[in-house]
């Protein structure tokens, strides 16, 4: 797909901002306001997580005999070119916000993904959980992202399951997302995108969390959601390499992202110090609550468990450098409750 020729008929592009002018057009456009620690914190609506029946993968002769459909499901070239069609509409009449990123530090794996956002904070979020890229957003991408929550599909019409959308198309090399603005699913999209790409270059591709020793002790941890991975790969002890998604090929491991995306329900600054203390200027809150001094209450859950955090990976002190990568893990932790 044609990014730019998409972009050619927008109403408004703004490019590149850095992350401070992202946050700042955040707050003049009424995206969200600031928490007593600099942190900008924003609400996502009625998705409050992700929304796994309204992800899509376009069943194509390409993905059709590689996909696994018992844990995907398919949707037609038609539906994405209809919805496709009115993301194309809407971004006509209005702005939208431009950033390209990359994911995969390993750079024999790395894609350059450009991501065309309706919300500024939305930019904020890839810039801060995806890995930096000094390029201009004019330089062609690998994959594209276009997350316009204010378009709705009509399932009656469009093959859905709901007004919102998550939809895959490997042969375009594009994700549509509309009608929600919970920013997991931004995230979770490119891994979706890595899950495909890498098994076919024998690569295994791993949801989990990673961290090296001082002798070079590499582990993993795996777990499904709230278990625990971020909490116990944050240690300051050991060097974080990355706080949810891998790759592990003959030469060893490698975090896709560059940031962070933590849980906040109940943080408490002297369990959990270094996800407590990355909660500063240029992180990103979604759904907490704050009283009338923008303190933020980490035991409210009136919004939702799901409370989060996003920040890049520099802002925990203990880190792998100068890439997120390291040797081969001899450790492998499977969580089965919450750690």
């Amino acid at each position: 797909m044609n990014s730019e020729k998409l972009l050619a008929e927008a109403k408004e592009v703004v490019r590149d901002l850095s992350v401070r002018e992202l946050i700042e057009a955040s707050i003049r456009n009424g995206e969200g306001t600031f928490s007593d620690r600099g942190a900008l914190r924003v609400t996502t609506g009625t998705h409050t997580g992700r929304s796994p029946k309204d992800k899509f993968i376009v069943d194509t002769p390409l993905t059709h005999d590689i996909v696994n459909w018992d844990n995907n499901q398919a949707c037609t070239e038609e539906t994405f070119n209809r919805l496709y069609a009115k993301c194309e509409k809407f971004i006509k009449t209005h702005r939208v916000y431009v950033k390209n990123v990359k994911a995969g530090a390993d750079p024999s794996y790395q894609i350059r993904v450009k991501f065309i956002n309706e919300m500024a904070w939305q930019t904020v979020f890839i810039s801060q959980l995806f890995i930096k890229t000094d390029e201009p957003s004019t330089v062609p991408e690998d994959f594209t992202v276009i997350s316009l929550p204010d378009v709705m599909a009509d399932p009656a019409v469009d093959g859905t399951n709901s007004e919102t959308f998550i939809i895959l198309n490997f042969d375009k090399k594009v994700v549509l997302i509309g009608g929600g603005l919970y920013a997991g699913e931004l995230k979770k999209s490119i891994f979706s995108v890595m899950n495909f790409l890498l098994p076919q270059q024998d690569v295994l591709s791993m949801h989990c969390s990673c961290n090296e020793g001082s002798k070079g002790d590499v582990a993993l941890f795996f777990g499904l959601s709230g278990t625990g991975k971020t909490t116990l790969s944050a240690d300051p002890h050991r060097a974080l390499i990355g706080d949810d998604e891998h790759g592990w090929d003959d030469n060893g491991v490698f975090n896709f992202e560059g940031g962070c995306y933590a849980k906040v329900i109940n943080l408490d600054k002297d369990s959990e110090p270094d996800i407590y203390n990355a909660i500063k200027r240029n992180a990103l809150l979604e759904n907490v609550t704050l009283d009338e001094n923008g303190k933020i209450d980490f035991a409210d859950k009136s919004v939702t468990e799901n409370t989060r955090v996003s920040y890049p990976i520099n802002h925990i002190e203990n880190i792998v450098r100068p890439i997120s990568s390291a040797p081969a893990a001899k450790n492998v932790i499977f969580l089965s409750a919450d750690a």
